[in-house]
């Protein structure tokens, strides 16, 4: 039921459209003057001679009879066209004498809706020569109406006379529709509209369907394989070559006749096939017997027509024979994609063999039209059947574009779905990670400082205690410890705070700290700190190690160097961020110092984040030196030297 359904919209449009080609048809019918008989005289000829330049219809030999309007008498098949001079032609001559209730407009056209000759058309106004083709013979714009202006025929009085010369082939026969005269209100709208559907409409499908098609070629450059796309692109041209012949001719074409009627009929068999392996990806049913059938017969004619061998038929004129052979294998190509499709429940496949079959129908009226066995003032039918296998070729492209974009979007959407599920689990895994790192975090950080307070706050009283259990109570001593006890737990506090990689945030809160007691002992302190790069790698557990090292140093130069300025000051180098403390004390020999316990703490510490310290004394002070690395942790050995 929902493939019935699916028709219904096709179905509108197609009705619709009909209803305005009806309107069309109704608004452009012509008015004016209409010459519907007229006097004809045929005589046989040889070869194509131009036409002269003024002609007097009673002395043209022969016998005049009087026809009936359009004249189209059935034509011989022949099947070689010989040289155009020696071929046997025959002339037919139409006379049209205007009567007194016939005198034309001063700005008359003169409109013919169809002629038809092998050859070559003249038109005398009044005896003299006023219009002429200058096309090839065989392929001359017949299909083009003729659209000829009067106003200059004649002078000072309306044109009376109408004489009009056609030489063709002899067997072939020459046909001519009824004729208008009339001002450009009554004739201009029936003249241009036959001209857009006879000439410019299947000008413009054809360029347009080019273009798509090789736009199709481009695309399937790049996905080799997505055949159909590449038969969509030779559709394309074949189907150019097919209705080349409905809008040129007018002027000369760039190629023999023989090889333009060639290109122009063999082109129907070359549509066929294409059209045959299309279905055949439509309803996914190889039918190898009938493509190879269609294949060897569109060949067998293509050479037995080819040009290029003496003895070869001339495609023009056995167009008849070759479009009968190509409609029995069109029938069955479009009857057997038709039943298939219908099975394969392929909407594509039936829409494009229905209207093939419907080309076919269109194709049969065309070859009688063709033949003169109906009247010749209709239109040719095939051409806008081929626009509607253009558009049904070009929907079917568009409809697989169309379900590529929604499966493209259908499988957006589902990775979409996963994505969004996957987020969430990572989400989930990660806000677990980050619990699992927070604890671990916390667990760290609670050893650190019991590390700590051990070895700082918690060594220090048990050296007070000490100090009390073997009776030596100086209160001076037990102060100092008690005070080296509150800067140890101060900088455990002050190493909990954040220093976001700035070196000098936590400088600046070891002077706050050791600033009451330089002032307690009388030491000056000068601060010479300069900026410095930040340092990635700071985090609260090496600012603890930094302030230890440095308060260390401080603590030195308090109890032992007698000093009476301390210089603090910062720099970076070679990679380095150094920090030095340098005192104008008394200073010590270093390599009795180095075997002590405090200096080698702080060379453990310094190696522990990555640096080292550096250690210069002498009679005028003692220099020490933190060196911190600015990118990365270097683990190097303590260097100590002496001047």
């Amino acid at each position: 039921m929902e493939f019935h359904r699916s028709l219904r919209v096709p179905l509108l449009y197609a009705a619709v459209l009909v209803l305005v080609l009806v309107c069309v048809y109704l608004v452009s019918r012509p008015h004016g003057i209409h010459l519907v008989q007229a006097q004809v005289l045929a005589q046989d000829s040889q070869g194509y001679a131009p036409p002269p330049r003024r002609v007097d219809w009673r002395d043209i030999p022969g016998q005049w009879r009087t026809v009936a309007l359009p004249h189209a008498p059935r034509p011989e098949v022949r099947t070689q066209p010989g040289e155009a001079d020696a071929l046997p032609t025959r002339t037919t001559w139409y006379h049209f004498q205007l009567g007194p209730g016939q005198a034309p407009p001063p700005d008359a056209y003169l409109y013919i809706p169809r002629w038809k000759t092998d050859g070559e058309i003249a038109i005398y106004v009044d005896g003299a020569l006023f219009y002429q083709s200058h096309a090839n013979l065989q392929w001359n714009g017949s299909n083009r109406p003729l659209w000829i202006p009067l106003e200059d025929a004649a002078e000072t009085t309306p044109p009376k006379d109408i004489l009009i010369r056609i030489r063709h082939v002899r067997g072939l026969g020459g046909a001519l529709s009824t004729l208008w005269l009339g001002d450009y209100r009554q004739l201009g709208a029936a003249y241009y509209v036959r001209d857009f559907f006879q000439i410019e409409l299947p000008y413009l499908s054809s360029a347009i369907f080019l273009g798509t098609g090789i736009f199709a070629f481009l695309v399937w450059l790049g996905r080799r394989r997505e055949t159909l796309l590449l038969l969509f692109a030779v559709m394309s041209i074949v189907a150019l070559l097919r209705v080349m012949h409905t809008f040129m001719g007018t002027d000369r074409l760039p190629i023999p006749d023989a090889w333009f009627g060639w290109l122009t009929v063999n082109a129907l068999s070359w549509m066929i096939l294409i059209a045959q392996l299309f279905l055949v990806r439509l309803h996914h049913h190889r039918q190898p017997w009938l493509t190879a059938l269609i294949a060897t017969t569109s060949l067998a004619v293509n050479l037995l027509t080819l040009p290029l061998f003496a003895g070869t038929f001339d495609a023009t004129i056995v167009s008849p024979i070759v479009y009968l052979v190509m409609g029995v294998l069109a029938i069955t190509t479009f009857g057997l994609g038709f039943h298939r499709s219908w099975r394969a429940r392929s909407r594509e496949g039936v829409v494009l063999a229905a209207w093939g079959l419907l080309s076919v129908l269109a194709g049969a009226y065309d070859l009688l039209l063709q033949n003169n066995l109906v009247n010749i003032e209709g239109l040719f039918l095939n051409i806008y059947a081929e626009i509607g296998l253009i558009v049904a070729f070009c929907l079917i492209m568009l409809n697989r574009y169309m379900r590529a974009m929604s499966e493209v979007e259908h499988a957006n959407a589902v990775l979409a779905e996963r994505l969004a599920a996957r987020e969430a689990e990572l989400t989930e895994s990660h806000q677990k990670l980050r619990e699992v790192e927070r604890r671990e975090v916390l667990h760290r950080e609670r050893q650190r400082l019991m590390q700590d307070m051990h070895d700082g706050l918690g060594s220090s009283l048990v050296s007070a205690l000490r100090v009390v259990e073997h009776g030596r109570i100086d209160e001076h001593e037990i102060a100092q410890l008690l005070k080296s006890c509150i800067d140890d737990l101060k900088l455990t506090i002050d190493s909990m705070e954040p220093v976001e990689t700035d070196l000098l945030l936590l400088l600046g809160t070891l002077r706050f700290r050791l600033q009451p007691r330089l002032e307690a002992t009388g030491v000056k302190l000068r601060w010479e700190v300069q900026d410095v790069p930040p340092l990635a790698w700071l985090d609260q557990r090496h600012s603890l190690h930094i302030l230890r090292i440095l308060q260390e140093a401080f603590t030195n130069v308090i109890k032992h160097a007698g000093a009476g300025e301390i210089r603090l000051a910062t720099e970076a180098r070679d990679g380095f961020v150094r920090v030095s403390v340098v005192d104008n004390g008394h200073g010590f020999d270093v390599s009795a110092a180095a075997e002590g316990r405090g200096l080698g703490n702080q060379a453990r510490r310094a190696a522990a984040i990555g640096g080292r310290v550096e250690l210069v004394s002498g009679p005028d002070g003692t220099a020490f030196t933190l060196l911190l690395p600015i990118v990365g942790q270097l683990r190097e050995a303590v260097e100590l030297t002496t001047p």
